[in-house]
């Protein structure tokens, strides 16, 4: 089994169909398509929704599936003009149906390693106030935090949530998840967690941590992984 994430610029028709009907192909477990939208941005604004810019998560039978599916696919040749990361799964806290097989944990890390991180939400409507309040603050603090090279959030409506960053080390994401960050508003992640905990935020979430394996194309003409 192998996971990927993929960004890539497309029509906002072909966005919405995507958003609208996933991909179909051989292989493919499951798949995740959602707009993007700038970290932190304002709660009404078409930065929310960036139908020009397609993100989508998706778990594979093997790399040989995501492979064929990039060759033969009309969307998959899309997706392979933009970029992705290829990811070996390790954690996953919380549970969304979708990715239910996926073990608790399946290996170990290096402090010290780059770490991916995919968050996947499917959100309470009636909670979606209480939501933006406790998670922009949130947004701000990675999108700007030094330990990330990259940092994005992405949604499918009505309910569905992501967020995708790369971080230079794990002990970095975890000094940002416990507030133990040398930045401004660190504490920011642990105070929108005890919400969360007080009140869940989501019918289903879960926080999953996985190992790059390979960077394929650019972004915005960089490479993303440290």
């Amino acid at each position: 089994m192998i996971h990927s994430f993929h960004l890539a610029l497309l029509s906002p028709s072909l966005t919405l169909r995507t958003l609208r009907r996933g991909p179909r192909a051989g292989g493919l477990r499951h798949a995740e398509c959602l707009a993007l939208m700038r970290l932190g941005s304002p709660a009404v604004s078409l930065e929310r929704m960036q139908l020009r810019r397609l993100a989508m998560f998706a778990e594979w039978e093997d790399e040989s599936a995501l492979e064929r599916f990039l060759a033969d696919d009309g969307l998959g040749r899309r997706l392979s003009d933009g970029w992705h990361v290829r990811l070996q799964y390790l954690r996953r806290y919380g549970e969304v149906a979708a990715l239910a097989g996926l073990p608790v944990r399946a290996g170990g890390w290096d402090p010290e390693e780059p770490i991916v991180a995919v968050t996947l939400a499917r959100l309470k409507l009636p909670e979606l106030p209480r939501f933006l309040k406790w998670g922009r603050p949130v947004e701000r603090l990675v999108a700007s935090h030094p330990g990330t090279t990259f940092a994005t959030a992405a949604i499918r409506p009505p309910r569905t949530f992501s967020t995708f960053t790369i971080w230079r080390s794990v002990r970095a994401m975890t000094d940002m998840v416990h507030g133990r960050s040398a930045v401004a508003q660190a504490h920011t992640h642990a105070v929108a967690m005890a919400e969360q905990h007080r009140r869940d935020f989501h019918h289903e979430s879960a926080f999953m941590r996985f190992r790059p394996l390979s960077e394929h194309g650019t972004w915005e003409g960089r490479r993303l992984l440290p």
